[in-house]
């Protein structure tokens, strides 16, 4: 009996390494018929195979084939070359014992969209929440030009190789983009009109997480102490440090992009000065792992947004903070852009329905910035500096070729004298309405405004272009107080 079960034990140790040593090569979740490989680019291919083992690897628009060699411990790599053109792709990779065929390979402008719940909500919205326009933005949504790649919501304690859950790649349809993140789609779906090329979206999103979750170990470690011994990361993995970029983000490198949409920061609100260290931080680290250079990254200001507490204005708990600390990081980040939606949220719903016109202004920078538009507007005009006059101060702007607009009175000013206690302000739209003229009778001697500085305020001050200002401040006090009416 004892001869007997060795014998079987045997066999079946046997068997499993043949089954190792004869492996079929494997490929990352990203490299799959369907995809898009961001064209006229050195882009990565990458996977395992036995260690050491010979690979051929054949792609449609290449006369040559490529050969390569696993490493000791089975990984490899190439680099390769695309082209600009619009035809379907093949590519074959082929080992001692195995072939791969990946087809219906497109060459196109290639984004990461990222974030959490504003970027996440799908096309067809959440539940009691919609997405404005969505019904027609599905029922014309077919296109073998676009292509769509869903990365599952799942955390990890240490970098993973690959991807644990994913929606593969998928052309749109009614059918795929339903689920689909409606910013990721609108912006695609235009951008592929617009450069007449095909488009390929990575969405990785999950609602409610911090910045945090989506940095690397070393990087935040030079901001915090990260440990997460004894943590469970696939609890609460959106609020776990680093466990969203260890399995959501790493397993994406070294896929080559064109740049990354981002829309996050309702989780990390309440510490604007520390998300102004923590999320260029994050950006320069992704960028400098994707080894592509300054890549484009655009995101998403947060709009106006009660949170339960609209009391709140020199407090951590005034969103107005955060929209300031999203403003200046664009100081810190190259390559950078930011949209301004003041006159997009909603009082009591974090999750505004207008994500086309998010979408629309995320894309206004692309094209601008990224693929030369120059006469596609995509700023809105910045506080600068200010001129006390008799009576008032007068706001100047920049990036303001077109002036200022409101569509009624401006409303949203305080300005305040030394004593720093800030009052409602008359304001209005001055010098050849360029700039903004503010005053009150009960601060006869000013010295500072505010604009819209609460968490929920209804937008009134707009570029010619009809994007909207931010809000902003002209001091830097901690001490601000209100006086009345």
């Amino acid at each position: 009996m004892k001869k007997k079960q060795v014998l079987i034990i045997t066999v079946l140790i046997n068997l499993l390494l043949v089954q190792f040593i004869n492996a079929e090569v494997k490929l990352p979740a990203l490299l799959s018929s369907k995809m898009v490989l961001q064209r006229s680019s050195t882009v990565a291919l990458w996977g395992w195979a036995n260690p050491n083992e010979k690979l051929d690897i054949r792609a449609s628009w290449i006369d040559a084939s490529i050969q390569t060699k696993a490493d000791d411990k089975g990984s490899w790599r190439v680099d390769i070359i695309t082209t600009n053109s619009k035809e379907s792709q093949t590519i074959r990779i082929t080992d001692e014992v195995s072939s791969v065929l990946l087809e219906d390979i497109l060459f196109g402008e290639v984004w990461l969209c990222s974030g959490q719940s504003n970027m996440q909500q799908p096309l067809k919205g959440f539940r009691g929440q919609p997405t404005f326009g969505s019904v027609m933005a599905i029922a014309k949504s077919k296109n073998s030009n676009l292509r769509l790649f869903d990365v599952g919501r799942v955390g990890a304690k240490f970098p993973k190789e690959d991807l644990e859950k994913y929606s593969q790649w998928q052309l749109a349809a009614p059918d795929s983009v339903s689920e689909f993140s409606a910013i990721a789609y609108f912006f695609g779906s235009q951008l592929q009109e617009v450069l007449d090329c095909p488009v390929g979206l990575i969405h990785a999103s999950w609602g409610g997480s911090k910045v945090e979750a989506w940095m690397s170990s070393e990087v935040l470690s030079m901001y915090q102490q990260v440990d997460l011994k004894g943590v469970d990361a696939t609890k609460r993995a959106n609020q776990t440090p680093t466990a969203l970029f260890n399995a959501m983000i790493n397993p994406l490198i070294p896929f080559t992009i064109k740049g990354a949409l981002w829309y996050q920061g309702e989780s990390n609100f309440t510490q604007p000065e520390k998300y102004k260290m923590l999320f260029p931080a994050m950006i320069n680290d992704w960028r400098a792992r994707w080894n592509i250079g300054d890549f484009p990254f655009f995101y998403v200001q947060l709009p106006p947004y009660s949170y339960k507490n609209n009391e709140a204005f020199q407090s951590e708990k005034n969103s107005a903070f955060m929209r300031e600390a999203q403003l200046e990081c664009l100081d810190d980040i190259p390559n950078s852009g930011i949209v301004i939606t003041m006159d997009l949220g909603r009082e009591n719903f974090g999750h505004p329905p207008q994500k086309k016109e998010i979408a629309d202004r995320l894309l206004f920078n692309a094209l601008n910035q990224t693929y030369g538009f120059s006469q596609v507007a995509c700023k809105s005009p910045v506080y600068k500096t200010l001129e006390v006059k008799e009576g008032g101060i007068e706001l100047i702007f920049e990036h303001n070729a077109l002036g200022l607009y409101s569509f009624d009175r401006l409303t949203g000013f305080e300005i305040a004298g030394n004593d720093r206690v800030f009052y409602p302000a008359n304001a209005e739209i001055v010098s050849k309405r360029k700039n903004v003229f503010v005053s009150s009778d009960k601060v006869p001697n000013p010295v500072a405004v505010r604009y819209g500085w609460r968490n929920w305020i209804t937008a009134s001050l707009y570029g010619g272009n009809l994007l909207p200002v931010s809000s902003f401040r002209t001091d830097d006090w901690s001490d601000a107080t209100q006086g009345g009416n």
